[in-house]
């Protein structure tokens, strides 16, 4: 393995991944070695850290080509492989109590689909342009429980139940699997009153601001955490913008993106003891 690789994908994160991966095809003999897993892997993560279009990946870092990777991509996605490895992560979290579920925000963030494809719609704040919407669930502490990925021109309040479904159950370090939190946070574009009955009814207070009031519901000093959270997610560069024409494979570098922000945060209990 590259030294360079090695760095993109350590070994600690790759000793937990590794199980979730299908067990490689038997190829015929005589033909092209295929590369390794791992290696896909590092130039998967280096493209969706840097940007750069898959054919350009450097073949220096030892990954193979980049449509290579992105063939990969596409067929751990058809196997579930990045939905499992973010709940793997998520549950991980959760025996370790590092899940706050005092609280859960819920927001969105429109991008711009430059090829178009799937789950793209005219962005309202953008002049009507082809874009997508993410649709994101976090924790009381920025912790992304589920997202989902939609059409731009979707409003927010279709999704706000999809998502609280979309939370997977995960143990905790004593008692039952748990899946729901005992608020949750929106801002205005989530006022509507079904939501609220039905987030009662499943005994989750509801705290969305009101429209058509005043600024300063307070809620700021909590729902700050989603907006952080969407900034740790642009940090991959290659999710500004949706340059993915197929919506699946899009999402699998969004479920991606969000296995890596639960692995830094649980390598940040492990230092913390």
């Amino acid at each position: 393995m590259d030294a360079m690789s090695g760095t993109l994908l350590p070994d600690a994160l790759w000793d937990l991944v590794e199980p979730f991966l299908p067990i490689p095809p038997r190829l015929p003999q005589g033909g092209r070695p295929r590369v390794n897993d791992r290696a896909c892997l590092a130039g998967i993560l280096f493209v969706l850290r840097s940007g750069i279009p898959w054919q350009m990946l450097p073949k220096e870092l030892g990954c193979g080509a980049g449509m290579t990777c992105w063939r990969r991509l596409r067929d751990w996605q058809l196997a579930g492989v990045w939905d499992l490895i973010h709940f793997a992560l998520l549950d991980w979290l959760a025996r370790k109590d590092q899940i706050d579920w005092s609280a859960a925000v819920v927001d969105s963030c429109s991008v711009r689909a430059v090829c178009g494809g799937a789950k793209t719609g005219p962005n309202p704040t953008d002049r009507a342009k082809r874009g997508s919407k993410r649709h994101l669930i976090c924790d009381g502490q920025g912790v992304p429980l589920a997202v989902r990925l939609t059409g731009a021109n979707r409003h927010d309040s279709k999704e706000a139940l999809p998502l609280i479904d979309a939370i997977p159950p995960l143990q905790g370090e004593r008692g039952r699997p748990r899946c729901r939190p005992d608020c949750i946070l929106g801002d205005r574009a989530y006022d509507v009153e079904a939501i609220r009955q039905v987030l009662r009814t499943r005994h989750i207070l509801p705290m969305l601001a009101t429209r058509r009031t005043t600024h300063g519901s307070g809620l700021g000093r909590w729902r700050w955490v989603v907006e952080r959270t969407f900034a740790w997610l642009n940090q991959f560069r290659r999710l500004r913008v949706r340059y993915e024409k197929p919506a699946d494979m899009h999402e699998a570098l969004l479920l991606l993106g969000c296995a890596l922000i639960c692995w830094y945060a649980l390598r940040k209990s492990w230092a913390n003891g």
